[in-house]
């Protein structure tokens, strides 16, 4: 089994790990934390204190907590159903 990195996160699954809402259109979302329960094409529901919240990945930053350190992806990089994700080609532009 492939562990998760930085640099595979976008092509993993993302229920089960820790999160953090960095920047998001909706500012009541803001510095909201928890674990991902449930991933949709467009939107992430995070688990807070017993209390569901649905995101939408669209206009949001998110921090998300690694084994080894913390990383932020932006929500336009993780829109689309799940298991087309894998799939998906990543540019990288360096």
């Amino acid at each position: 089994m492939i562990s998760i990195t930085p640099y595979n996160l976008i092509r993993h699954e993302l229920i089960g790990l820790n999160v953090k809402i960095v920047r998001d259109s909706n500012s009541c979302n803001l510095n909201l934390s928890g674990t991902v329960v449930d991933e949709t094409r467009n939107t992430l529901t995070i688990m807070q204190d017993s209390v569901q919240k649905m995101i939408s990945k669209n206009n949001a930053l998110f921090q998300f907590s690694l084994p080894t350190q913390d990383v932020q992806v932006k929500g336009l990089s993780l829109l689309g159903r799940p298991e087309d994700r894998v799939k998906k080609t990543i540019k990288r532009r360096w």
